[in-house]
């Protein structure tokens, strides 16, 4: 899902599936997925980082350009170095990566949707 222009100023929210390297538990993936679909919120979901950072994918320069950002995927120094490989450098200031390989799924959802902390 794209971001719509009233929630342009909420960050993009950005969800890799992690799906060649198995590094990420199955049950955080489902359950942070499944908890973002409920949501409502707009985000995006993507199969794998990993490959798109070795095609070069130009999405990721998209991704990388385009202001503030959520990801849930893995490794935050891997998922920053993703991004450089592919000629697309995250902005630290910018860019928020949370580890579904080590946190907890709800731990997840509480800081990629902020609405839903006073609700947990």
């Amino acid at each position: 899902m794209q971001p719509t222009a009233n929630t342009a100023s909420a960050p993009r929210i950005l969800y890799c599936r992690c799906a060649y390297a198995r590094v990420v538990p199955n049950k955080v993936k489902d359950a942070v997925l499944e908890a973002l679909a409920a949501s409502g919120a707009d985000f995006e979901a993507v199969p794998d980082l990993c490959e798109m950072s070795a095609r070069k994918d130009k999405h990721l320069l998209e991704i990388a350009q385009q202001g503030p950002v959520k990801i849930a995927a893995c490794y935050p120094r891997a998922v920053r170095w993703l991004f450089s490989a592919a000629g697309a450098p995250l902005n630290n200031e910018h860019a928020e990566i949370l580890n579904m390989r080590e946190a907890e799924a709800d731990d997840i959802v509480r800081e990629i949707l902020p609405a839903r902390k006073s609700s947990a």
